[in-house]
């Protein structure tokens, strides 16, 4: 049995009297790492940054150091492999006066995409754990073996700090199983270990609970459709800050139409590509995953851009628009119908935090639910949680940043205290 601590405790704000009270948050990708540093004292960000094309001549870091209002900083330069990538991040959170060796530094927070039904909470990471991350690979081949390498190479750089693995699938592991189940051969299922997990758990975890404390509500008195919208897309229904049923699936793939992944299609698509089009499961796999959604429909991604392009008339721009905002209307009608009562609907990350003209149209019609949009509220930009519905509205609708760092640090900073 490995360290945990509950979800509600792991979720709520902890305030520190003594000891250490720094947690760095790592996430780590295939060529990339991101990384914040928080003082738990308040939930103070000190330094954020980012190193990208680890392994390229033309690496960059651009560190921010947030505490003391500097402006960021930037070097391009050759970064061979994750092992250096966080030295240099050790080396500029020095130069603020908070390097690896600090002792004001708790723990290291490391997101990790996939933690099956095995990871239900944070976790303190150790040899078994590392084992059990590893094991699920074939579930997360493009993020698991990225995340394995940044801590791995976090506890060869601190191996007497304790290091946390919070997971994208955690705050999902409560869906019942009629929800969790696909109507596949059991036997066969069971034995390969396919059944909807879903993602982006941290932040579902975080806008749902923020959402009930922009009503004056305890979390567990507010039933929440979360829209976690940004290059990659998905719902949630939280009943009473559980979350009972998401969008994602085995994988990421499932669901909300998103920048360049297809969402919900037919699996029959998947054998009519290879028998008629000759496509192996790798060109699908890329298809479907790269090539599919917004980019697929009319060569962007960017919501920015879509709604420029419909602005000029441009016809492809408009069905990419139509089809997303359809695939988000249907899964919110849905999930209302999977809770039974719905307190609030929530707009989150890139494009459900600054795309009012997404807003509006997702919900459009669907005042006989209760779900309403004031046209100024939603128009206002920027900010932090708000209401975008009319005061008499049934159902509040809400725009609530996400703040996944946030998240994944609160979480470890309450496990590792205890």
């Amino acid at each position: 049995m490995h360290p945990t601590v509950p979800a509600a405790e792991g979720t709520r704000s902890v305030t520190a009297t003594d000891g250490p009270h720094h947690v760095l948050v790592l996430n780590s990708g295939s060529s990339s790492v991101k990384y914040q540093l928080l003082d738990m004292r308040g939930d103070v960000r000190l330094a954020s940054g980012l190193v990208e094309r680890i392994g390229e001549r033309s690496s960059r870091l651009v560190h921010t150091p947030l505490a003391t209002g500097a402006p960021a900083r930037e070097r391009v330069a050759p970064i061979a492999d994750h092992a250096a990538a966080l030295t240099a991040v050790a080396g500029e959170l020095a130069a603020d006066g908070w390097g690896l060796d600090s002792p004001e530094l708790a723990a290291i927070g490391h997101r990790v995409v996939h933690g099956g039904q095995h990871f239900t909470e944070p976790t303190v990471i150790d040899e078994a754990v590392l084992a059990e991350i590893e094991r699920l690979i074939p579930l997360a081949p493009l993020h698991n073996p990225a995340n394995l390498t940044g801590i791995r190479t976090a506890r060869e750089l601190r191996p007497d700090l304790p290091q946390v693995a919070v997971f994208d699938t955690a705050f999902h592991t409560t869906m019942p199983e009629a929800a969790a189940r696909y109507a596949i051969d059991a036997a066969t299922a069971d034995a390969h270990r396919i059944r909807r997990y879903g993602f982006h758990g941290t932040s579902h975890a975080y806008v749902s609970r923020r959402t009930a404390e922009l009503l004056g509500k305890d979390p567990s008195e507010v039933n929440v459709i979360v829209l976690h919208l940004g290059n990659g897309a998905s719902a949630s229904a939280v009943r009473g800050g559980v979350c009972v049923e998401t969008s994602m699936g085995l994988t990421p793939l499932e669901g909300l139409v998103m920048g360049t992944r297809s969402g919900d299609v037919d699996p029959a698509v998947v054998f009519h590509l290879k028998r008629v089009a000759g496509l192996d499961t790798d060109e699908v796999d890329a298809l479907l995953n790269k090539r599919s959604g917004l980019v697929g429909l009319c060569g962007d991604n960017d919501m920015r851009e879509i709604r420029r392009r419909i602005d000029g008339g441009d016809a492809a721009a408009r069905l990419a628009f139509d089809v997303y905002v359809h695939r988000l209307k249907k899964y919110v009608g849905a999930y209302y119908a999977v809770l039974g009562r719905v307190d609030a609907v929530a707009f989150t990350a890139g494009v459900g935090e600054n795309a009012a003209p997404v807003r509006a149209a997702a919900l459009d019609g669907l005042a006989g639910l209760g779900l309403v949009v004031d046209e100024e509220l939603n128009a206002v930009h920027g900010g932090g949680p708000r209401l975008i519905s009319p005061a008499h509205g049934r159902v509040a609708v809400a725009v609530v940043p996400t703040d996944e760092e946030l998240e994944i640090a609160t979480q470890t900073y309450a496990l590792v205290r205890g």
